[in-house]
């Protein structure tokens, strides 16, 4: 685990076995963005990556991970 996983792994932790939709995500994300205005760039990216990993068009710009993972990581 790299040092930076460990809000990640907390996450996972706390909060993993819950479901919330992407537009409660987006508004958590906004709200955080408030809160942290120096942060934007990387969570404005973050919610890019997240919109457009189903876009063939941005896996073969680079954009994407490579992978076929659907939002629970089975690749379905």
């Amino acid at each position: 685990m790299y040092f930076t996983d460990r809000g990640l792994e907390e996450l996972e932790e706390r909060r993993g076995e819950e479901q919330v939709t992407l537009g409660w995500l987006a508004g958590r994300l906004r709200e955080f963005i408030d809160l942290h205005p120096e942060a934007e760039t990387p969570v404005d990216r973050l919610a890019s990556w997240l919109a457009r990993l189903d876009d063939d068009d941005f896996d073969d710009a680079g954009g994407g991970n490579g992978l076929d993972a659907g939002p629970d990581g089975s690749g379905e």
